[in-house]
């Protein structure tokens, strides 16, 4: 049966914590996905909190029974427009968006927004 849950945190710097647990929450999310989950809701809610705005920072999950997790971050930030990361590999910070594209199957941002949603699948095996 899927499984979702809507949750505004807020915009505290124990968010990304908070967001990390109400994955958990989900018995619906597959294991193998977990990690990967937690690691990008974490990213892109602390950049919520550091970046978008005032009010609430709204965290949006739905696990699917096939294996597949929609997961979204919305905040009040005045948008954005994602660009790849042009700076060294030395530098610290600027990787969340880089992770997002790396891990995940989809992901997209909601245009003249600060909604950004992906998707990761259960992989089964070969």
């Amino acid at each position: 049966m899927p499984s979702s849950v809507i949750l505004d945190l807020p915009r505290t710097t124990r968010a990304p914590g908070q967001a990390r647990d109400a994955l958990e929450t989900l018995p619906a999310i597959d294991g193998s996905l977990l990690g990967d989950a937690k690691l990008l809701v974490s990213e892109l809610v602390t950049n919520s909190v550091k970046y978008g705005g005032d009010g609430p920072v709204r965290l949006v999950v739905r696990a699917e029974d096939s294996g597949r997790v929609r997961i979204e971050v919305v905040d009040r930030g005045g948008g954005f427009v994602p660009v790849a990361r042009d700076r060294p590999a030395t530098e610290i910070g600027g990787w969340g968006l880089h992770l997002v594209e790396t891990l995940t199957d989809r992901w997209g941002v909601y245009e003249g927004s600060t909604h950004v949603w992906f998707e990761l699948s259960a992989k089964t095996p070969a």
